[in-house]
C-alpha cells in the first residue's frame, strides 16, 4: 500500500477522501452553494459486493489501484474495459463503500440513451395534462416546474457536492455513435444549463430538484448546475467498439484482467459469509479450469456455488452436473 492512496481497496470504509489535495488547475470547479451529502443508503452494495464480509469482496490489484487513485488526484474519468463478469461495475461500489461517498450513481447505457436523459428529465406532458384537468375542474394545483423535473445520475453527480459522488456510467460501448463525444464537454467543463430553468430564473432565480436515486430536494439556481468537486465517473466497456482519440485523451484507461484463485475465494466468501469449504473450492478449481476454455463470469461461479449450498440433505448436486448446467461458456454456441 502506498502513502499516495486515497483509495487502498480494503474494502473498510475510511475518510481518506478528506486526504485528497485540490486538483490541478485545469481541473477546478467552483459550483456553489454547497449541497448537503446524499441522506440515503447504498441499497446495491450488499448486493454487490456481499453483506457477510465486504472487506474482503473486492480486492484490486497494485496497478489497478494506481489508476483509481491517479483517476481521483487528477478528476478524470476512468474508461474501465474487460471481460464479461470481471467486476467492472463492481469496481464503483468498492470506491464508493469503502471511500463514503454514498450511494452509487447508475446509468446503464443503451444504443437509445442521450446525453439529455443523463442529465434530467422533464415530464412537459404530465404537466400540460395536469393543468388541463385543473381547468376543466375549475380546480387550482401546485403547477410549480420543478414537480415534474428531476436529476439523471449524470446530472446529479454533477452537483457542487463538497466530496465526489461515484457515477457508473455501465456498458459505454454499447451507446450510439454521437454519445461518447457528446460526453466531452460535459466532462471539460463540469456543468450543464437546464432551459427550462433558465427561462424563468428573472421569476425564480431558485427551484428546487428531485436528484437521481432519491426524494432528497436540492436548488438548483439560474437554471445552471456547476459541479464543486468533480465526480469519480466510471465507465465500463466490454470492448465491443472503438472510441475517438478525443474520447481517450480525456479519459484514463483500465483494464480489468480476471480474478484469480484467491480473489475468487474472497469473492464466495464475502457473499456466502464462510470460507470456502471443500465443495466450493473444488467448484473454484472447475470454474477456472472451464475459464481457460472460454467466457466465464464470476456471478456463474456464485449460482453454482449457491446451488450447492442449498441443496437438500441428501447431499450436493453433482459438480459436472452444475457445470453443465450452470458454467457454460458466454461465448459458446447453444449446443455448446
Amino acid at each position: 500500500m502506498q502513502d499516495w492512496w486515497i483509495y487502498r481497496g480494503t474494502g473498510r470504509p475510511h475518510s481518506g477522501i478528506l486526504r485528497l489535495p485540490p486538483p490541478p488547475p485545469w481541473r477546478v470547479f467552483d459550483g456553489t452553494p454547497l449541497v448537503p451529502p446524499p441522506s440515503s443508503l447504498d441499497g446495491g452494495v450488499g448486493r454487490r459486493l456481499g453483506e457477510q464480509h465486504r472487506a474482503v469482496s473486492y480486492r484490486p490489484r497494485p496497478d489497478e489501484l494506481e489508476l483509481i487513485n491517479a483517476a481521483l488526484y487528477l478528476r478524470r474519468p476512468l474508461l474501465i474495459t474487460g471481460k464479461p463478469g470481471v467486476g467492472k461495475s463492481t469496481l464503483a461500489y468498492a470506491v464508493a463503500h469503502e471511500l463514503a461517498l454514498g450511494p452509487v450513481l447508475r446509468w446503464p447505457i443503451t444504443s437509445r440513451s442521450t446525453l439529455a436523459e443523463g442529465l434530467y428529465s422533464y415530464d412537459a406532458i404530465g404537466r400540460l395534462q395536469e393543468a388541463s384537468l385543473h381547468h376543466q375542474l375549475g380546480t387550482t394545483g401546485d403547477l410549480q416546474i420543478g414537480r415534474y423535473l428531476r436529476l439523471g445520475p449524470l446530472g446529479t453527480a454533477l452537483l457542487p457536492y463538497e466530496h465526489p459522488r461515484v457515477l457508473l456510467i455501465d456498458e459505454i460501448d454499447k451507446s450510439d455513435v454521437d454519445l461518447p463525444n457528446d460526453l466531452l464537454n460535459i466532462f471539460e467543463e463540469g456543468e450543464y444549463p437546464i432551459p427550462e430553468l433558465q427561462r424563468i430564473a428573472a421569476s425564480q432565480p431558485r427551484v428546487e430538484l428531485p436528484v437521481d436515486g432519491s426524494d432528497d430536494l436540492v436548488g438548483v439556481h439560474r437554471g445552471v448546475v456547476r459541479c464543486n468537486a468533480f465526480p469519480l465517473v466510471l465507465m465500463t466497456s466490454n470492448g465491443e467498439r472503438e472510441f475517438s482519440p478525443a474520447f481517450h485523451r480525456r479519459c484514463l484507461r483500465l483494464d480489468l484482467g480476471q480474478p484469480d484463485a484467491e480473489q475468487l475465494g474472497a469473492i464466495v466468501a464475502a457473499h456466502f459469509g464462510t470460507e470456502p469449504t471443500a465443495d466450493t473450492a473444488e467448484l473454484v478449481e472447475l470454474f477456472l479450469a472451464r475459464r481457460e476454455r472460454g467466457t466465464l463470469a464470476t456471478d456463474q461461479l456464485l449460482n453454482a456455488i449457491y446451488l450447492t449450498v442449498q441443496a437438500p440433505d441428501g447431499g450436493p448436486p453433482d459438480r459436472e452436473r452444475l457445470a453443465d448446467l450452470v458454467l457454460r461458456q458466454l461465448d459458446a454456441g447453444p449446443d455448446s
